[in-house]
């Protein structure tokens, strides 16, 4: 099935960590296609206030919303807030993360383990308790978790990190079971490494390059992952030419993991 213009006219997406990189080339992508879009973000107001104002200018709806979700208080007021502007969210994109430290599992700390895993995992499970009700009324319905490559890998001194997405991808595939019966499709997917500021830092800190752009040359396909190479997936996901895909985990590597010499 061809994807139009507009498809999803009359929908409401709710995009953590919508203000730069992946979530902001994510709420970009399905504004563009006729969804009203609440940006939510944690600290960078311009950022989010930003991506609104553009997709305001383009003739779509949108609101930032700020909110750590990895604070049940902060995602109750999230919900409460996009409930109250639009009434429902029949689209929840959970992209919001922060990396761990990159220590061994000996030196990490309990409030390190506690605080990557409720970002990742934990908020976005009580984010959920409050949406689905009202997402079951609607036609159709689509969770979206962008989780990592990182999981099929369990890299060493990444243990924080590879747990939290690694229960984000169980709760997925739970929850994709539990409302097949009720219209809801959840998928994951699954970025390798991604020209986005936390991948800059990544490259930065592991590799001494200058940022993950640096590396395109050393990818199978050329290049990094961009934003929009995740933003154009997640937007077949929620789409009705994927009227027929749930419970599915998609990987969006450029091929790094089958290539010969990835």
């Amino acid at each position: 099935m061809v994807q139009v213009p507009n498809e999803l006219d009359g929908r409401v997406a709710l995009v953590t960590g919508a203000g730069r990189g992946i979530g902001r080339a994510i709420a970009a992508s399905l504004a563009r296609d006729g969804a009203a879009v609440v940006v939510n973000y944690r600290r960078d107001r311009d950022a989010a206030e930003e991506i609104v104002a553009e997709i305001r200018a383009a003739g779509g709806r949108a609101t930032a919303i700020a909110a750590s979700v990895g604070e049940i208080a902060d995602v109750d007021a999230l919900a409460d807030a996009a409930l109250a502007e639009y009434g429902h969210v029949d689209i929840l994109v959970h992209n919001a993360g922060i990396a761990s430290r990159g220590l061994p599992v000996a030196d990490t700390t309990p409030e390190e383990l506690q605080r990557v895993v409720s970002v990742h995992a934990l908020g976005v499970h009580r984010l959920l308790g409050r949406l689905l009700p009202g997402m079951r009324e609607q036609r159709r319905g689509d969770v979206v978790m962008i989780s990592s490559s990182e999981v099929s890998q369990m890299r060493a001194n990444g243990a924080p990190y590879n747990m939290a997405k690694a229960a984000l991808e169980a709760l997925a595939m739970t929850l994709a079971k539990e409302e097949i019966a009720n219209g809801i499709h959840v998928n994951v997917v699954a970025p390798g490494l991604v020209a986005t500021d936390m991948g800059d830092r990544l490259v930065q800190a592991k590799l001494g390059a200058s940022g993950a752009a640096e590396l395109d040359a050393r990818m199978p396909l050329g290049r990094v992952c961009r934003p929009e190479d995740v933003a154009s997936v997640v937007r077949f996901v929620v789409s009705e030419a994927a009227g027929y895909v749930t419970g599915q985990r998609i990987v969006v590597d450029g091929g790094a993991d089958v290539s010969p010499t990835g």
